[in-house]
């Protein structure tokens, strides 16, 4: 029998090993770790708005009326007003008929994927999908395919072969992609779907309040060629939480056959006010503001550092390779006072370790100019 000694040490040697790591104070740009200050180039909180104060007088307000719990799943007492109230603002946002809210991203993509298809579907994906889609549509059941990253070349083969299936043919990408930070061509893979009566699932967790208020197929303008409209509360919205809107049939049949949603209890109401007065904020006048306060912070760290192509998203990668050099270089980084964590195996390919820079709106230029600063000095010194 396998020791669990034995495999972490294992991973240690390789580079994988995983540990937590306690965060004292959190606030915006930095945070506390043993005593020091850091700042952080690693949250998805884009725009800040985990510390908005509406946003968390939001918070506090909900819990004062509803109570810190739900009490139970959607279907017995857990579908509170707060739950319906947000369900309906997002489908309102996003244009659908309707919207179903999940206790995070990676239970929306399982009980999603997991509601609508089955043994007889067919689900086309992306390679470089989170690790929630693919899970999700292993388990679902349905016959797995998968095309090359954005080569839609090779989806449009794929949407050939299984075009006139009797089951349902579900083509799954990413808007930006969670640890590249490019994006998906989008206009096109709308044109292929529904040239070959496909439907489409675009997860747009890191495309809400950046590529515009409502993400990259809204901002392309092609939303309506979009099925299934996926994304999460806790990265731009700064909260926590997942949705899917579409259509009322399939909203409905969600309620029956997505087990995530059906068998968990239902998010805190608290939490479902706080996401409802961030999709708010993101959608009117202070979303505007601090999306363009973050896309300025992008442009300037790309002068700073260098960049030869311009970031696609808040999302920076420094790709590296080895999974122990990453990790040298992030502890480095860290010395200097900056927190970028490495990505390794199993969340990106072998060999692609990398170190995943985001930004924010709440960034200083003097924060932006001392990474770039870091990274040049460390970058010279692998050389």
């Amino acid at each position: 029998m396998r020791l669990p000694e034995d495999e972490l040490a294992q991973l240690e040697q390789q580079g994988l090993l995983r540990v937590l790591r306690e965060v004292l104070e959190a606030d915006g740009s930095e945070c506390v770790i043993a005593g020091k200050k850091y700042v952080q180039f690693c949250s998805n909180d884009y725009l800040g708005l985990s510390i908005h104060p509406l946003v968390k007088q939001a918070f506090v307000d909900g819990v004062e009326k509803w109570g810190s719990g739900s009490g139970g799943s959607r279907l017995i007492s857990g579908s509170l007003t707060p739950h319906l109230v947000l369900e309906k603002q997002i489908a309102q946002l996003k244009g659908t008929e309707a919207c179903r809210v999940f206790a995070n991203g990676y239970t929306t993509s399982l009980g999603v994927l997991g509601g609508l298809l089955g043994s007889g579907d067919v689900v086309i994906l992306d390679k470089l999908s989170h690790a929630s889609l693919i899970d999700g549509a292993k388990l679902s059941g349905a016959t797995l395919r998968v095309f090359q990253h954005n080569n839609v070349a090779k989806l449009e083969e794929l949407l050939i072969k299984y075009q006139g299936v009797a089951g349902r043919v579900l083509v799954v990408t990413e808007s930006v992609f969670s640890m590249d930070g490019d994006i998906a061509p989008l206009v096109k893979i709308t044109q292929l779907t529904r040239r070959y009566g496909a439907l489409l699932m675009v997860d747009e967790a890191h495309a809400i309040g950046v590529h515009g208020a409502l993400g990259l197929g809204h901002l392309l303008g092609v939303s309506d060629g979009i099925d299934f409209h996926m994304g999460t509360l806790g990265k731009a919205a700064g909260v926590a939480g997942g949705y899917v809107a579409c259509s009322q049939a399939y909203a409905d049949l969600l309620v029956n056959r997505a087990r995530s949603y059906i068998y968990s209890t239902s998010p805190p109401p608290g939490q479902m006010v706080a996401a409802a007065s961030a999709m708010a904020l993101i959608a009117g006048d202070v979303g505007q503001h601090l999306r363009e306060r973050l896309w300025e912070n992008i442009r300037y760290f790309e002068a700073c550092i260098g960049l030869k192509q311009a970031a696609q998203s808040a999302i920076i990668p420094w790709l590296v390779g080895d999974s122990v050099e990453a990790m040298l270089l992030s502890e480095n980084l860290k010395k200097r006072g900056y927190l970028v964590p490495a990505v390794r195996f199993p969340t990106v390919p072998r060999d692609t370790a990398r170190l995943r820079i985001t930004l924010s709106a709440l960034h200083t230029r003097e924060q932006l100019e001392g990474l770039a600063e870091a990274i040049k000095e460390l970058s010279q010194v692998r050389s």
